[in-house]
């Protein structure tokens, strides 16, 4: 069984309104950060004998995507902890219930 909301109670309750940001376009835009730096390092030189430029660039591309995505997260902790400082705090009050359900009525 479910519980419903004390609605009754005219009390009004504090709320914090703050903008936080989505953590997972951050976490991919990290991500393909490490896979553009990883692309320049391993094409912009020239490739050895032992190894070609595009068995480099999986090379970097495996080691630059996870600290890409960490600095992607780690942007958007502190765009949230900005967030947090310009939140503001507003009260709000529950609506009087009536006691009539008006579009019960009408059906």
């Amino acid at each position: 069984m479910t519980s419903q909301p004390d609605n009754s109670s005219s009390v009004p309750r504090k709320l914090q309104l703050r903008r936080a940001p989505k953590y997972v376009p951050f976490l991919i835009l990290g991500g393909l950060l490490g896979l553009v730096v990883a692309a320049i390092l391993a094409f912009s030189f020239t490739p050895g004998e032992e190894f070609d430029s595009s068995s480099v660039f999986g090379l970097f591309a495996v080691l630059l995507v996870l600290p890409g995505m960490g600095v992607g997260a780690m942007v958007a902790l502190l765009l949230d902890r900005r967030g947090r400082r310009k939140s503001t705090t507003l009260l709000v009050e529950p609506l009087p219930e009536d006691g009539s359900d008006a579009e019960s009525e009408r059906a």
